[in-house]
């Protein structure tokens, strides 16, 4: 690769880097914690492509002119190619996880496999409806011996993936990245949530059917519909 491709690479990468951290599409792929540390990484690539083209420009450095007749051009076309995904990133930053990923990666209960049922969980607030995070909800769900949960109207929100096995809410929860991303997943009944396509993000409240999240079905409750209703996709769409 040439020097000069390698530097605008380095600018462009700079660039889309530090562009989705500070736009907040970082959020897609990484935890929030993460973000200084895209900016120091972004503009670091930025400051050395930008030194390596002014140095190259006060020096007059220019690559030798290949030898008629030899394919040294090729190597050179390629590294341009490598471009094209720099600036999809730039212009366009792919979408978080959603409905394909859960139906490839297997749902659990975010909890340690050395828990016991009878783990203990704080009780809920005294509210008519006790809004919690798919994670917690689900935790309590496949773990807690006490039943916290049963009985409560609970609210939760995550977006809607149409499978063989029904209709389910997901959230996906990630330790560090993406890259690490696992579902949780319950199980809607009731008519209202077929009506909604995958990848919709919907905000439901509802009881949990006791005894319904095992480990033959990868900790799914099931989740007895009141109200359901469509909510815009949060700009930071993981739990944690």
């Amino acid at each position: 690769m040439k020097r000069e491709t390698q530097n605008i690479l380095l600018l462009l990468l700079g660039g889309a880097l530090l562009k989705i951290a500070l736009n907040g599409d970082y959020l897609r792929y990484v935890k929030p914690s993460q973000q200084p540390w895209m900016i120091a990484g972004g503009a670091v690539m930025i400051g050395l492509g930008a030194l390596a083209i002014i140095g190259d420009l006060l020096a007059s450095r220019r690559a030798a002119e290949p030898v008629a007749g030899h394919e040294h051009h090729h190597p050179a076309r390629s590294a341009w190619l490598l471009m094209v995904p720099v600036l999809a990133v730039f212009l366009v930053a792919p979408p978080a996880l959603g409905a394909d990923s859960v139906t490839r990666t297997e749902a659990r209960a975010p909890l340690s496999a050395t828990a016991t049922d009878a783990a203990a969980f704080p009780p809920l607030p005294a509210e008519d409806v006790v809004p919690l995070r798919m994670s917690d909800f689900v935790s309590r769900a496949g773990w807690d011996g006490n039943g916290t949960l049963n009985g409560r109207t609970i609210a939760l929100s995550g977006f809607v993936v149409q499978s063989d096995e029904g209709t389910l809410l997901a959230r996906m929860v990630i330790s560090c990245c993406a890259a690490d991303a696992y579902p949780v997943t319950v199980k809607l009944t009731g008519d209202a949530a077929h009506a909604y396509k995958s990848d919709a993000w919907i905000e439901v409240t509802g009881t949990v059917v006791p005894g319904t999240a095992t480990k033959a079905n990868s900790y799914t409750p099931d989740f007895t519909v009141a109200t359901i209703r469509p909510v815009l996709t949060p700009q930071d769409p993981y739990e944690y």
